[in-house]
């Protein structure tokens, strides 16, 4: 199998992420916190160590400021209704993935928030600009992404953080598509709550992910349960992580993602960005003599990651997707990628692009079949129509 869906998640994961989920879960997954034995201990350490980790790379305000969660969606919901009250107002756009969407929107129908949503432009960039004139006097969250899942357009989201700190805003980025490939510095950049997966860029598991809570933003607990450091409180302790941590967390897999955190660190971002640009730059390439298969908005690599769309003029998406699947071997992502308002502005929706989304292990030869096998679907296609 070739496969090209890292933008969902990544795969394989480096053999260091295996070694140790393995070796931990054999003799150390202890419940972190819950006792004082020797495993308890061991595996609040392993907490101890991914929250400085995560602290190194993202140039936190402290290490108990990074919540530990079971992926971006649970710190987007954990953000977004955990800072909103009742008559706010919300700057969002439309490159957003569902898991921002349908929070705010769900908000929005209740009659809890209003909700302006700034479109982008033809080449798949938000304007600063036009989030700052979407501004009211109760405006209180702007939350955009800092990469397209879509079309992979890295966004400008320093320059929007200096527009929602002047304002006296808080500011929530979705790191999905960039956590791990893009520096994200969130004190330079004006970021006070920072939601990312860590089973894609970070190379962890499944069923993690953490959320920057900076000093600025004040949240009401997403659940509440037990924290094993403190027992007798009636309600949820409020030092910062267990305030927003109950319940036993995925200590396992925060093994996985600390291997995944170092394996990033080590190799360094920068190397790992641009081996992906440069096979997706390959995508481009053919594509550019394809009459029948289109790029949609612009690649370029210093404002890219190595996530690519897609528009075939020959057969939906989805037909395309099972084709590679069933035929070749190739595992891509066709559809809509739960990001409707961007396929609606550039008029691939309901049917959506496929997308191409290289990883750190995959190679030249792996993007040279996949043009092959598209080559050869649409000289299928042709004759068939």
């Amino acid at each position: 199998m070739i496969y090209l869906d890292n933008a969902a998640t990544s795969f394989p994961k480096p053999e260091r992420v295996y070694e140790a989920m393995d070796q931990f879960a054999r003799t150390s997954l202890g419940n972190p916190g819950r006792s004082g034995h020797r495993l308890a201990v061991g595996s609040e350490q392993v907490l101890d160590e991914v929250r400085h980790l995560l602290n190194q790379l993202f140039n936190g305000e402290s290490p108990e400021r990074f919540i530990l969660t079971f992926n971006c969606t649970d710190g987007l919901n954990m953000a977004i209704k955990g800072v909103l009250n009742d008559g706010d107002h919300v700057i969002t756009t439309v490159l957003e993935h569902n898991s921002v969407s349908r929070p705010l929107v769900a908000m929005e129908r209740a009659g809890r928030i209003e909700l302006t949503r700034v479109p982008c432009d033809a080449y798949g960039f938000v304007d600063p600009d036009e989030i700052a004139r979407s501004v009211r006097p109760n405006t209180r969250l702007i939350v955009m992404t800092h990469a397209s899942n879509v079309l992979g357009t890295v966004q400008p989201i320093a320059e929007v953080g200096r527009i929602a700190r002047e304002r006296d805003l808080l500011f929530l980025v979705d790191a999905a598509q960039t956590a791990g490939v893009v520096p994200i510095d969130v004190r330079a950049m004006c970021i006070d709550l920072l939601a990312f997966p860590g089973h894609k860029a970070l190379y962890g598991p499944t069923g993690t992910g953490g959320l920057y809570v900076g000093p600025r933003a004040k949240l009401r607990p997403w659940r509440e349960g037990g924290t094993g450091g403190d027992s007798s409180s009636p309600t949820q302790p409020e030092e910062l992580p267990y305030y927003l941590e109950g319940g036993t967390p995925n200590v396992h897999g925060v093994v996985g993602l600390r291997e995944g955190i170092r394996y990033v660190l080590d190799v360094g971002m920068d190397k790992i960005r641009n081996h992906e640009l440069d096979l997706v730059e390959q995508v481009v390439a053919w594509a550019e003599q394809e009459e029948h298969f289109q790029v949609l908005g612009r690649f370029d690599r210093h404002s890219h990651v190595g996530t690519l769309s897609l528009h075939c003029d020959l057969l939906p998406a989805q037909d395309v997707g099972q084709i590679l699947d069933e035929a070749f071997e190739i595992a891509i992502r066709p559809g809509l990628h739960c990001a409707p308002y961007a396929h609606r502005q550039f008029g691939t929706f309901p049917d959506g692009t496929i997308r191409i989304s290289p990883g750190a292990f995959n190679t030249e030869e792996d993007i040279a079949t996949l043009c092959d096998a598209l080559a050869y679907i649409a000289r299928e296609a042709v004759q068939l129509f």
